[in-house]
């Protein structure tokens, strides 16, 4: 790393006085990411969700939902219940849209007024309400009646059609969850529990009063102590914000301009990633083709030259890697990755990839883990890549008791 003397350009366009090496870049995410030095154990899961931001929320399940797969891939072992407690319990986070349906720390809720307030502009998401005034007060009455209620307690989610074909209630439940008068309190059995935000949002934070610019600068800086390093399209896309939008408030947010080697374009760093040289434990898992670290597929191919696709919506005689591959972290580096799947006590590697023998040690590690993690006690390779390595696999897992 190799700083220079400050430059005299204007404040909204300061020239690059740090210059990184793409490895010193690539450690500064991992760290930044809560995957390179020792996990923060005592602050557990909220400290994970705290330090990322987000957390993606997604329908598949697999080993496990990928919100609980993120501090998963931190923290080792923690237990599901554990991640939905820390989740859901004592007015920590809410959720709403960010990357997409995300989990994020409560006080966080002000700086989306910005998000609230351009969707009551709007008037709407996807749905038109046939009568709007009247389902909202309908929905409104009966989470203040009764307290917090899924779909199905509310009346209903869907016409009778396709997923999308949703009743005036769910319509209306989604739309005051938009504009903040409702609040997904928790998730039981993955379906959204409702509640009213004056319930569920501490008094100190209910409130839309940040202007626009002051929510910007407040998610772009979030996002780049998330990422560490990252670019323009690397800060938008963390909380999807558009490109001015950044660029609007990029320079006023403390992030520091750099150059790094081997990027075509301007990158910004957190003033704490700079402060010292990354150093700890690498940490060895697969990660949730959602997990944060990867979940942008032209910075995962930049920092890492690896390219990952979710192909879980691909038909499945088009997939490369499988259903919900999931990639191998180890020793820094994107180095394989499996898609899994679980047959009563056994994990089943239905598709694995490595990337060279280097790769054998640390997949059977992680495949290991994993399998303890979600009650499993042998692991199946059904087909590996390249397939000269299987047995070396198959020798590293044994030797693992599995």
């Amino acid at each position: 790393m190799t700083t220079g003397l400050p430059g005299a350009a204007p404040a909204a366009t300061p020239r690059p006085t740090v210059s990184l090496s793409a490895d010193e870049a690539r450690r500064i995410a991992l760290r930044a990411q809560g995957l390179l030095g020792a996990p923060d154990r005592r602050a557990g899961v909220r400290g994970v969700l705290r330090a990322l931001g987000a957390v993606q929320l997604d329908t598949i399940s697999v080993l496990a939902r990928s919100h609980e797969l993120v501090p998963y891939a931190r923290l080792g072992a923690v237990g599901r219940q554990t991640v939905d407690a820390a989740y859901w319990t004592g007015a920590h986070s809410f959720e709403y849209w960010s990357h997409a349906a995300c989990v994020l720390p409560i006080e966080e809720w002000p700086h989306f007024a910005f998000r609230r307030r351009a969707f009551r502009e709007r008037g709407h998401r996807w749905h038109v309400m046939k009568d709007r005034e009247g389902s909202c007060a309908a929905v409104r009455a009966q989470l203040a009646a009764e307290g917090p209620l899924t779909t199905a307690e509310l009346g209903g989610g869907r016409k009778g059609g396709e997923w999308w074909d949703w009743s005036e209630r769910k319509i209306a439940v989604e739309w005051l969850l938009d504009i903040g008068e409702v609040v997904v309190s928790e998730r039981r059995g993955w379906k959204r529990v409702y509640d009213l935000a004056e319930r569920a949002v501490p008094a100190s934070l209910l409130h839309d009063d940040l202007d626009e610019s002051e929510c910007l600068r407040r998610l772009v800086a979030q996002a780049g102590a998330a990422l560490g390093v990252a670019t323009r399209a690397d800060l938008a896309d963390y909380h999807r914000l558009k490109a001015e939008q950044v660029e609007s408030v990029v320079a006023d947010t403390g992030l520091v301009p750099v150059e790094v080697q081997g990027w075509p374009r301007r990158a910004w760093a957190d003033p704490a990633a700079l402060a010292g040289t990354p150093r700890g434990r690498h940490r060895t898992t697969l990660l949730s083709p959602f997990d944060s670290l990867i979940w942008d597929r032209p910075r995962t191919e930049r920092i890492f030259d690896f390219t990952h696709r979710l192909e879980a919506y691909v038909p499945k005689p088009k997939r490369v890697h499988g259903y919900f591959a999931m990639p191998l972290l180890a020793g820094g580096r994107l180095c394989g990755r499996v898609d899994p799947a679980r047959e009563g006590t056994t994990l089943v590697a239905r598709q694995l990839s490595l990337d060279g023998a280097k790769a054998v040690e640390p997949m059977a590690r992680a495949l290991g883990e994993a399998a303890s993690w979600v009650g499993c006690d042998a692991v199946r390779v059904e087909r590996c890549t390249p397939e000269p390595l299987r047995p070396h696999l198959r020798s590293a897992l044994d030797a693992l008791g599995l």
